[in-house]
């Protein structure tokens, strides 16, 4: 994998492939960061540093914080909204992720969750967001009939890229638990 560029941002996230069947489609659609190339994911901590501040000591704190949490199931049972510009899935037990991101944001205050416009304290995958409220009803609709979604949860993802059409992709990956 080649660094990061200067207009790249950098993300923690774990990607769901198990949601990929109910929600790719409608992602492609209704969420610009599939177009970048983002898998349906929950996100840990958005935006994460800079790219050029992503050293390597940086990478073995990371490993370090993530090796201390044990991987873990969660159930995708519900479809629900932040007002009407974007509806997504929840992830049900969400205190592991709430953690999670909580304890990033400690380590790395200068990187708040959502450049500190959001609190991360509401765990999500993103189905759609900012088109006509009746194409995110319809989504809304069309994953509610494919509910429940389980998935395992076994690492979070360093992934890096820009605006640009599949930029993003994974520059590391932290598994959970002590792997010995």
């Amino acid at each position: 994998m080649h660094p990061p560029s200067a207009d790249e941002q950098t993300a923690l996230i774990v990607p769901i492939p198990e949601a990929e069947p109910v929600v790719a489609a409608l992602r492609a659609e209704l969420d610009a960061s599939a177009a970048k190339g983002v898998p349906a994911h929950v996100t840990v901590l958005y935006p994460f540093l800079p790219p050029p501040s992503v050293t390597p000591d940086v990478l073995n704190t990371l490993r370090d914080l993530f090796a201390a949490h044990e991987p873990f199931g969660i159930d995708f049972t519900e479809v629900r909204w932040f007002g009407d510009l974007v509806t997504w899935l929840a992830p049900e037990p969400d205190m592991t992720f709430r953690r999670l991101t909580a304890e990033v944001w400690h380590r790395f205050p200068e990187a708040p969750p959502y450049g500190g416009e959001h609190d991360g304290n509401h765990p999500h995958l993103t189905i759609g967001h900012d088109h006509p409220v009746a194409a995110l009803e319809r989504a809304a609709q069309e994953v509610t009939t494919q509910l429940p979604v389980a998935a395992n949860v076994q690492a979070v993802h360093l992934v890096a890229g820009s605006d640009a059409p599949n930029s993003w992709r994974t520059l590391e990956v932290f598994t959970l638990g002590n792997p010995h």
